[in-house]
């Protein structure tokens, strides 16, 4: 495809978001903004969160770690069921029966003031980082493809990425996401599915005939107990993808208000159980898609993606795509599920952002109706700055970005998995006042046991386990600070 077809396809794939925002986003209320009214079916919600949870992410990221750790992801997968299971039975009721727009207003009634914006400081801290990690994995891929032929900077690309999700979700809010999250799960989906069925007609393999292949088995090893010490073993996937769903999505603010959205609990129940068993499916295709395209690679002598000077597994699907001559239908599908995944994560996080910021720290809903409205344009606009900050500071990162992102997340998600553990768990009260502390202490004693020496922890390697350890600092701490 030429630059200029990938450019209209952009602009065909944006004139539909706005037509959905135009019909979604004619009542522009806070309680639209913040909470849809509470009238989103919960099927919509269910597909639409799978491609929240999916992201640019997953849809690049992930199919590049095969070439590291084959399947050892799927562990964490699992471990991420269990965590919505919890979300299911614990969190939800938690959430629903309090009527709360921000999750954190929990943290205020059970603690005080100062638990309730610290946990929100925390949420802040958290999303900002990981939405900006999704969008800058995206932006890099879209540089790649056509951007940087034509001569645009990446800042300029960033810019422009954010600024059209600013457009969409000004008025909807969250009301407009759960539409558009649909429309673009879909696409994502869409995408792999063609990349998968051309990739192995090239191959001459049908799906299943891949799956059985010498090829696959040779990359498609799940299973990991034989090293603790390796950052695939099974124990720290797993235990930790329980925890990274809890933190990630029980905890966020982003994920719980497309739930918070649903008319009743019971609904709300039925969408994190949808949700979660099909992200088990979805997960495997897409690390299915990461075999086929090593695969591919490797039979025909396709080098892996270098730019300045580093080698980047999460272009190699990209590169595949828009440069081997599989098919017009790829490419194009390609294009539309890159674009969906880097809307999906950015619009439901500008709006979250949005939503934490203003009621949790501006306290919105306390202010006059006619204040209100103007305040949170305001708010949105800031956020969406914000993020081209941060996304541009994130270009300077090395590494695999799935990896990055989630170890920033178990480093701010910490406190957070700790503060609601305690609150839930005991009936203790705290001083209030120093949580902000504890939660300070938590990160920077947990920064400094990933960093211990290797005469301190041998050839030891932290993963996802960092997170659970993370937050019983945190529960350890608040003990120390409970009223007698």
């Amino acid at each position: 495809m030429t630059a200029t077809q990938i450019m209209l396809l952009i602009a065909a794939y944006f004139v539909v978001l706005i037509l959905i925002s135009y019909f979604t986003g004619k009542e522009d209320s806070n309680e639209a903004f913040f909470k849809a009214n509470k009238s989103a079916p919960w099927y919509l919600v269910a597909f639409g969160m799978i491609g929240a949870s999916l992201s640019g992410v997953t849809f690049i990221s992930v199919p590049g770690m095969i070439e590291g750790q084959q399947f050892a992801y799927m562990q964490g997968v699992l471990g991420f069921f269990v965590g919505y299971l919890f979300i299911l039975f614990v969190l939800l009721p938690i959430y629903y029966k309090l009527n709360v727009t921000s999750i954190y207003q929990y943290l205020e009634q059970r603690f005080g003031v100062i638990s309730y914006k610290t946990g929100a400081f925390f949420f802040l801290l958290s999303r900002v980082t990981g939405a900006s990690f999704r969008l800058f994995l995206v932006a890099l891929a879209m540089q790649y493809i056509v951007f940087e032929d034509i001569g645009v900077p990446f800042w300029a690309t960033v810019v422009i990425s954010i600024l059209l999700i600013w457009i969409y979700t000004n008025r909807g809010g969250i009301k407009t996401i759960v539409w558009t999250d649909t429309l673009q799960t879909l696409a994502m989906l869409t995408s792999v599915s063609v990349a998968i069925f051309l990739i192995t007609d090239k191959l001459d393999w049908t799906y299943i005939e891949f799956l059985n292949s010498p090829e696959f088995s040779a990359k498609g090893k799940i299973f990991f107990f034989d090293d603790p010490n390796a950052t695939t073993y099974f124990w720290k996937y797993f235990i930790g993808g329980i925890f990274i769903a809890i933190a990630m999505t029980g905890l966020d603010q982003d994920m719980m208000q497309k739930n918070l959205t649903c008319k009743t609990p019971t609904e709300a129940k039925k969408n994190m159980f949808t949700m979660a068993t099909l992200l088990i499916f979805v997960n495997f295709f897409f690390l299915s898609l990461g075999a086929l395209l090593f695969i591919y690679a490797d039979k025909f002598g396709l080098q892996v993606p270098v730019v300045d000077g580093r080698i980047r597994t999460d272009l190699l699907f990209p590169e595949i795509a828009m440069n081997q001559n599989l098919g017009t239908a790829l490419s194009v599908t390609f294009i539309i599920g890159l674009i969906a995944a880097a809307y999906s994560s950015a619009d439901s996080a500008l709006t979250s952002l949005t939503t934490s910021f203003s009621v949790d720290f501006l306290n919105i809903e306390k202010l006059p109706k006619e204040a209100q409205k103007p305040l949170r344009k305001k708010v949105h606009v800031g956020v969406s700055i914000l993020l081209i900050i941060v996304v541009i500071i994130f270009n300077s990162l090395e590494g695999n970005v799935v990896s990055n992102l989630f170890k920033f997340a178990t480093f701010t998600y910490g406190p957070l998995l700790g503060l609601f553990a305690f609150g839930i768990i005991t009936n203790y009260q705290i001083k209030d006042k120093y949580v902000w502390l504890v939660g300070l202490a938590s990160i920077l004693i947990t920064f400094a046991i990933t960093t211990l020496p290797e005469s301190a922890i041998g050839n030891y390697k932290f993963h996802w386990e960092i997170l659970p350890i993370n937050g019983l600092i945190t529960f350890l701490g608040l003990i120390l600070i409970r009223r007698k």
